[in-house]
């Protein structure tokens, strides 16, 4: 089994080796950064670096490693690598302080430590004692064999910059210190690799945002229930949010059960007990841990109940308790809803804390909007934001869409992101499945085929060393059967050697030969327990030919379907209207503006974030929202988002690649026209030529199937507004003529 990375994982996994080795080769010890944001994926990132760091090096350097982490996230993470690494026979071992061997650790061991097990002064791992086997012996003791220590501190925010760590981190003195953090707290560092959270979203692999009590202003408290607690409601609110979102994933065709986890606060003297309410609380509901409805996650042994498989997506636990412990490092990624509870001091709000509720359970995005967003429900009157990157990613406004809207159902489109051309992707295999089908690769094989040898010389000689010769001279040659080992070798480099024009990385190669053993489990019903029998099939004499030819064939059907370049542009599957519901964060401010189809309307107050799905309203706009306020003739409109399928996008060229246009504004009219303007001004005015011609084509190819739309780039001069339809676009500030008059009144 091998990993399909995400492309903004591979990127940073080549990144981070590149940087690594070049700091290797640098005076002293340096520090490198590597942040990532919460749910990307880190530990798998890291566990490819360093297998990759290791292998095949020219340059003789030998490593150890240490990696440390907070509460159990070193085990965690240990079990994690340990796994990953078993599956693919790497030679990286994972040991703990107790597992060393002759109290050093091993070239391309990797010892896991806990940060509570050694930044104390007088801890066991760290005091002197009779065996001298503290951790700083055991360091020099690994310098002393000529091996190369790399310190990776794992969720560094939350250490790495005390005292007692900084003295700790000197005092084992690696070459390289890794901090892996989505909060990086080293300061003055400049080198090291990030991965923006734009990225993670576009790849679908965790939520597009986090909605808090999402309607709550709208709630309205029956006065014959007024003895319902603020607890009641938000535990009753987010369950109906859980029912709500697993009948969606069941119109996905998703077998996913969404969890709601309670974060309950930690028991003070004299206080009642927050779990013991909460569990009858729920059981009122048909919640309870006797129906397997209900899973406890607390740190007392009688308190872990109902735990085992929590993390499936099927899984019949509907809601967990836990308490902060849990926050760093545990993955569920079917939680969709985290409830909050009112405690005795101010709450700060992270994004250690929403991380448990930002992961998608299928590393996708649905079609249902809904699917895409984490939902937190809190009795708490206010919330502190700990980190900058929470205060963009939270959302707390809301704006819903009007219910006198009428469907418009425009014909929008999105862009889909492919990896570069000098891999293969998953796309390989159906593509090799119609090469065999073309080739008739399953009529060609042959079953009965020769054995696959490994011919040895059988008596060889060479009479004149000085002598060129082509072959030396022998009797004959030796014939051996290859063992499974060397099947599996030659196998590989077969796939190797018919990779050409693509790089020959270890996941290319793996995807020929997933494409054969596919192949075979298809046409032979030869499944696993047969790979050997199919390594010999297709390397043998008779047979290797036909198959080189089918991967040949593949290749150029895939740079056909596939390798054009990384986007290509899609029409949505279904007609596009004007979202229901759209949630804003913390930099958005709210304004009175009435004819906005979206209510209330919310602006951006300045434009900081490189993952936002909204910009800044700039003069422009703002001047022409002023202008739709008071045309008599505008009965709504909308202000569109961008780079997301969820808002509206027609098709234009550009360098001769297809991409999506976000244009500004839609706006209907009393009359029924639909009008489609982006904003314009200055310079920009000038460069819009490929947008405004795209935006007419589609207008033009729209009518004509009975829509009724109008628009183009709009502009103000001399107190007018005036708009491009025009097939062809031209703009001189000097010359408008051609430019028609928006005349809205």
């Amino acid at each position: 089994m091998w990993i399909e990375f995400k492309n903004y994982q591979e990127n940073a996994i080549v990144k981070l080796k590149r940087e690594v080795n070049e700091l290797l080769d640098a005076e002293g010890n340096k520090i490198c950064i590597f942040k990532s944001p919460t749910g990307s994926g880190k530990t798998l990132m890291m566990a490819e670096f360093l297998k990759r760091l290791i292998d095949s090096r020219i340059d003789g350097k030998k490593f150890s490693f240490i990696w440390i982490a907070v509460n159990k996230l070193h085990d965690q993470s240990r079990n994690s690598l340990k796994k990953y690494y078993d599956q693919f026979g790497v030679g990286l071992k994972c040991s703990y302080f107790e597992d060393l061997d002759e109290r050093k650790i091993s070239e391309n061991e990797i010892l896991f430590l806990n940060w509570a097990s050694i930044n104390k002064k007088g801890n066991i791992y760290v005091r002197e004692n009779e065996r001298d086997n503290n951790l700083s012996n055991i360091v020099a003791r690994t310098k002393d064999d000529g091996r190369i220590i790399i310190l990776i501190i794992d969720e560094s925010h939350r250490n790495a910059e005390t005292e007692n760590s900084k003295e700790l981190i000197e005092d084992i003195g690696p070459k390289i210190t890794i901090e892996v953090s989505a909060t990086p707290q080293f300061k003055n560092v400049f080198r090291g690799v990030e991965v923006e959270l734009k990225d993670v979203k576009d790849e679908g692999m965790i939520k597009k945002e986090i909605v808090i009590n999402p309607g709550f202003e709208n709630y309205k408290l029956d006065k014959n229930l007024a003895d319902k607690t603020a607890d009641e409601i938000v535990i009753e609110a987010g369950l109906k949010k859980r029912v709500e979102l697993a009948k969606l994933y069941e119109t996905e065709g998703s077998n996913i059960n969404p969890l709601m986890i309670i974060q309950i606060p930690d028991n003070h003297k004299g206080m009642i007990d927050k779990k013991d309410s909460v569990v009858q609380l729920l059981g009122k509901y048909g919640i309870t841990t006797e129906n397997g409805r209900l899973a406890i996650y607390l740190s007392d042994k009688d308190n872990k109940i109902n735990l085992e498989n929590i993390e499936k997506n099927e899984n019949e636990v509907d809601v967990m308790i836990f308490k902060q412990a849990i926050a760093v490092g545990w993955d569920c990624p079917r939680a969709a809803i985290l409830v909050l509870f009112r405690e005795w001091k101010n709450m700060v709000f992270s994004i250690q804390t929403i991380g448990r509720i930002m992961r998608m359970p299928e590393h996708n995005h649905y079609k249902k909007l809904e699917l895409n967003i984490g939902y937190v429900y809190t009795s708490l009157s206010n919330i502190g934001i700990a980190e900058d990157i929470a205060k963009e990613y939270i959302t707390v406004f809301e704006g819903k869409r009007q219910e006198d809207y009428k469907n418009i159902d425009l014909t929008s489109y999105h862009s889909k992101r492919f990896r570069e051309e000098t891999r293969l992707s998953s796309d390989f295999v159906p593509v090799f499945f119609n090469a065999a089908d073309e080739l008739k690769l399953k009529e060609g094989i042959s079953l009965e085929h020769s054995i696959v040898d490994t011919k040895l010389i059988a008596s060889g000689k060479i009479i004149d060393v000085d002598k060129e010769t082509k072959s030396i001279e022998k009797k004959g040659t030796l014939d051996i059967p290859k063992n499974e080992v060397e099947l599996q070798i030659a196998f590989d480099y077969f796939a190797r050697e018919n990779l050409t024009p693509f790089a020959p990385e270890l996941r290319s190669i793996k995807r020929i030969n997933d494409s054969l053993y596919r192949f075979f489990d298809k046409s032979f019903n030869m499944g696993v327990d047969d790979w050997t029998k199919i390594q010999a099939i297709v390397l043998a004499g008779e047979n290797k030919d036909k198959v080189i030819n089918v991967i040949n064939r593949a290749k150029e059907l895939y740079q056909e379907v596939v390798g054009k370049g990384k986007h290509k542009l899609l029409q949505n599957d279904e007609p596009w209207n004007v979202p229901e519901m759209i949630n804003y964060n913390l930099i958005f401010v709210k304004k009175d503006y009435k004819r906005s189809i979206i209510q209330p309307y919310f602006s951006k107050t300045r434009c900081m974030s490189t993952f936002s799905l909204f910009e800044e309203d700039s003069a422009d706009e703002v001047a022409f929202i002023e202008y739709l306020e008071i045309a008599k003739q505008v009965k709504w409109w909308f202000k569109n988002g961008r780079q997301d399928g969820s808002y509206f996008a027609v098709p234009y060229i550009e360098n001769g690649q297809e991409k999506p246009f976000y244009l500004d504004f839609l706006v209907m009219l009393n009359d029924g026209r639909l009008g489609l303007f982006d904003t314009k001004g200055g310079i920009y005015a000038k460069t819009a030529k490929e947008r405004a011609e795209g935006l007419s084509k589609y207008i033009a190819a729209e009518n004509k199937t009975g829509k009724n739309l109008f628009g183009g780039i709009v502009i103000k001069e001399q107190n007018s507004w005036r708009y491009n339809d025009s097939k062809e676009y031209t703009f001189d500030p000097n010359n408008l003529y051609n430019w028609k008059f928006l005349d809205l009144d």
